[in-house]
């Protein structure tokens, strides 16, 4: 007996099903049964569930207490396989792989939609295009084809596996949600803000901070509108470009101060004020919806509400239920860590080796125990922070550690060439050839929140194909820092399904997840088992990712009743 089965919802609210063979085709005949959680359900032998997305069949599961241990997205894998043919935009619905299939007109992809409030459904449901499932299992065969003409077939396979598996994570962390006490927003709020005006004005605080500044510049000004700041600093006989933080604080000037107060609550208002509590937070939980894989590093995003950026100080919110802990755990140096794993530096390796501060160790070795030093050039070689000050940096840490800066250079320069570059696992960074502006869209990629603050240039920012076709340095840079993120990426998505396999028998819930940090919701008597979990978890994503290597994932880790003593 088969445990590969394939699933697909029918149109008229049942369902289809079917065994597969080892070659991906039907190896039974397809099925149709009335209840979408009945068949699975009855089913608990199948190993891997092959559907269109998981995003349209998994919610529904959960809603009826249903959990499948592993998944095969259909959609999830074309993406990947697109972008690894050097395809990258082109539709990724089940529809467009069948027309290709078949040499017919490929189907644009539906339009994605914003996330509502308190929503669960999924991201394509509405307007996605059904397929049979017989049309389904001809593209997933078809699938396995191509992984199999991939540069490495078994890291492809790996990586699609563990996207899948991120799949099945992002849905039920929007199950859970994040634990949120609205009373203590409320209260955080109030402290910030002062007291709310009828009509849904700015609060005190702001009303007063923009008294101080028009008051500073001697005529009312507008701090919420940049060009009237601009415009009265102009005014005032100085020259600024933008009202971005770090650029009004180097000023002199009386409206600086109740500025860049200002601009902070402002922001805090607007993004995480009374609107987005009411909006966002039900029955004591915090619902973004995490889209897996939502960026072209793979990195995480969340689709409305702003669940990436919640300020410090809001964190104060989020609370464990009585009697349970949040178990917070960041990676550490997980950057530096990845490039030695995916170089193969010995160097570096040795140093990643240990569990204690990397860019301590690196700086004994090439910095004269600069640690601040090593530091800038090991982040200026990932992010491409080459000249002046960064030139020299990396200068002496290619002498140290010469095929991990070698392989971030090469990187760059196939990036500059318009060339396909892969992660360790083979997710690929499109060439600037054929890439349009709002390729990201168009390939279902959202384009993450970014806070009103956010440092121009900041490396952390994602790239837009279209931008490579003008600018090949940007986009070499980009490449740079694609290799590392990316791969960290797919550590991260590995280092999930683990965790998710460990947390399986228990209570524990995973509910946070962004880049480098994951939070565990359980009871207290669990907590130390959740830390065991994720250690081990890390370790064996390690393996699986790298390969056996000396390099080693720590976190730190705290056990908390709220997320803001984490830090």
């Amino acid at each position: 007996m088969t445990d590969r089965w394939a699933l697909a919802p029918a149109e008229d609210g049942g369902v289809e099903v079917a065994p597969l063979g080892p070659d991906g085709l039907l190896a039974g005949p397809v099925r149709r049964e009335g209840d979408l959680a009945e068949a699975v359900r009855g089913r608990p032998e199948v190993a891997r569930w092959v559907w269109r997305s998981t995003a349209e069949v998994y919610p529904r599961l959960l809603a009826t207490g249903v959990r499948v241990e592993r998944c095969y997205d259909i959609e999830d894998a074309e993406l990947l396989l697109l972008g690894h043919e050097g395809r990258y935009g082109e539709p990724r619905s089940a529809a467009a792989a069948l027309a290709r299939l078949h040499g017919g007109p490929v189907p644009a992809d539906p339009p994605q939609r914003s996330a509502e409030p308190g929503s669960q459904s999924s991201l394509f449901e509405p307007q996605a295009v059904h397929v049979p499932l017989a049309d389904l299992v001809e593209v997933y065969a078809e699938q396995q084809r191509r992984h199999d003409r991939t540069a490495s077939p078994e890291r492809m396979r790996l990586l699609t596996a563990a996207e899948s598996a991120g799949m099945l994570v992002a849905a039920e962390m929007n199950r859970a949600g994040l634990p949120w006490s609205a009373e203590v927003h409320r209260r955080v709020l109030h402290e910030l803000l002062g007291e709310r005006y009828a009509g849904g004005g700015e609060p005190r605080r702001l009303a007063e901070l923009a008294d101080e500044v028009s008051a500073a510049f001697g005529r009312r000004v507008r701090p919420d509108l940049p060009a009237d700041v601009i415009k009265a600093f102009a005014q005032a006989g100085i020259k600024v470009k933008s009202t971005r933080r770090w650029e009004i604080e180097s000023l002199d000037h009386p409206a600086v101060k109740p500025l860049v107060e200002y601009k902070k609550l402002y922001r805090i208002w607007v993004a995480h004020g009374w609107s987005w509590l009411q909006d966002w937070v039900r029955e004591g939980r915090f619902r973004p919806e995490f889209l897996a894989g939502g960026t072209v590093t793979g990195r995480w995003v969340t689709n409305g509400g702003g669940g990436l950026q919640i300020p410090k100080v809001i964190r104060r919110a989020v609370v464990a239920d009585p009697g349970w802990r949040l178990v917070v755990a960041d990676a550490d140096q997980m950057e530096p860590r990845v490039l030695a794993a995916i170089s193969r530096d010995p160097g570096l390796m040795e140093v990643a080796g240990r569990e204690s501060d990397l860019y301590q160790s690196v700086s004994d070795r090439a910095f004269s125990g600069d640690r601040a030093q090593a530091k800038l050039a090991v982040l200026g070689a990932v992010y491409g922070q080459t000249s002046g000050d960064g030139l020299k940096n990396l200068a002496a840490l290619r002498r140290r550690f010469p095929r991990a800066v070698a392989y971030v250079d090469d990187a760059a320069r196939a990036g500059e060439e318009g060339r396909l570059v892969r992660t360790w696992l083979g997710r690929t960074c499109p060439p600037a050839a054929g890439a349009t502006d709002g390729a990201g869209d168009e390939a279902g990629i959202p384009v993450p929140d970014a806070p009103d603050d956010a440092a121009e240039g900041s490396a952390a920012q994602e790239w837009v194909p279209g931008y490579a076709s003008t600018n090949a340095r940007a986009r070499g840079r980009f490449a740079r820092n694609f290799v590392v993120q990316g791969s960290a990426a797919d550590w991260t998505l590995l280092l999930l399904a683990a965790l998710r396999q460990a947390c399986a028998d228990m209570a524990a819930e995973l509910v946070f997840f962004q880049h480098d940090e994951v939070i565990v919701h359980c009871p207290e008597e669990e907590a130390a088992t959740v830390v065991t979990a994720i250690r081990e978890a890390a370790e064996l994503a390690g393996r699986l990712t790298f390969g056996e290597t000396p390099v080693r994932f720590p976190f730190t880790t705290a056990v908390v009743e709220c997320y803001a003593d984490a830090r």
